[in-house]
């Protein structure tokens, strides 16, 4: 009779060892489901985490009247739960009123910048790959049994970030983007809930937090490159418009970017100002703080910052001229000689 004790030990040998590998790898996974719920918000964000109100508060930031009677009106609205809409020409100085808007919040601040490419994925989130675990199982000398664990990673992109932390969701050249990117934001604003596509299980779905606010802004329609957004979506911002300042306070934001004599900036805001009414193109204020800039450095007479008409007329030459229709010679001399007139 053949003794049956050693194939006994062996067999117990194996279950022993079958009860191991699965108690390791129930280990194992709970372990990565711990790793994956520990995700900081700088992974969830991608390339856009969360920012402190004092990073993203504009500096230098001018506070005349003027500017602090729009942020109030932007403030208030913000505080009624609003997403609010700046809307108005290039170079006025929307993103710095909204940026100064979302840090006086003093909640967390996302970042997003609109163009072509903005789809819902980008706004939401998408699978990025997989996270995989691995056991190495020596047990039985000479054998290396491995065990992998493959699990999807989610990563969350800028509107999912903002809804769940109760962040101020700032939103720069909204219009640039294609509006069927878009659509997730309707339930956002009327049902507070966002919805992830692409997502599967319980989490597919995002309560938002009482707390989230949008501010995005655009350029006026006439631009290129300007998409018309939904009606549906629109009605449910309040629109804020921002146009050009008044001359003090232009002349308050160029001093505040450059170091220049008084003369020069009001020369120079003079001229923004008279070239606006007299061009087609679009003179904002960020054309006179580059012209001051060119003067700072062109200017080089020892006489207290004066400088000649013709050297005004050739920076405002070279700030405006890529603005043309067209860069050639004919065009740059006409543009020139308009400048000097002005000038």
């Amino acid at each position: 009779m053949v003794d049956g004790s050693s194939r006994k030990r062996t067999v117990r040998g194996r279950k022993i060892r079958a009860d191991r590998e699965r108690k390791e790898s129930r280990r194992a996974r709970k372990k990565l489901a711990r790793t994956a719920s520990k995700v900081t918000a700088s992974e969830r964000t991608g390339d856009r985490p969360l920012e402190s109100p004092d990073e993203v508060r504009p500096e230098p930031f001018v506070e005349t009247d003027a500017v602090v009677e729009v942020r109030d009106r932007i403030d208030g609205w913000l505080e009624a739960a609003q997403p609010v809409h700046l809307i108005g020409p290039t170079g006025c100085g929307k993103t710095a009123l909204a940026l100064s808007a979302a840090a006086q919040r003093g909640r967390p601040v996302v970042w997003l910048n609109g163009d072509d490419a903005v789809d819902t994925a980008a706004l939401v989130g998408a699978h990025a790959g997989g996270e995989r675990y691995e056991e190495h199982d020596r047990f039985v000398g000479g054998v290396n049994k491995k065990t992998q664990i493959v699990r999807e990673r989610w990563v969350d992109n800028p509107l999912s970030v903002a809804v769940g932390e109760g962040a101020t969701l700032v939103y720069n050249e909204f219009s640039r983007s294609n509006p069927a990117a878009h659509n997730v934001l309707l339930s956002v604003f009327e049902e507070g809930v966002l919805e992830r596509p692409g997502k599967r299980g319980e989490d597919r779905t995002i309560d938002v937090h009482p707390e989230f606010r949008a501010i995005v802004t655009s350029n006026d329609v006439e631009y290129a490159g300007v998409h018309r957004q939904q009606d549906a979506l629109l009605d449910r911002f309040v629109g804020v418009h921002v146009g050009y300042y008044d001359g003090e306070t232009e002349g308050e934001i160029v001093r505040a970017h450059v170091d220049l004599s008084d003369e020069s900036v009001e020369a120079v805001v003079e001229t923004t100002r008279t070239l606006r009414e007299e061009l087609e193109i679009v003179v904002g204020t960020r054309a006179a703080i580059t012209a001051a800039k060119g003067l700072a450095v062109f200017d080089d007479d020892d006489d207290g910052g004066q400088f000649d008409d013709d050297l005004l007329a050739e920076v405002f030459t070279d700030v405006l001229s890529p603005k043309t229709a067209s860069e050639d010679a004919e065009s740059i001399d006409e543009l020139r000689s308009t400048i000097t007139e002005a000038v």
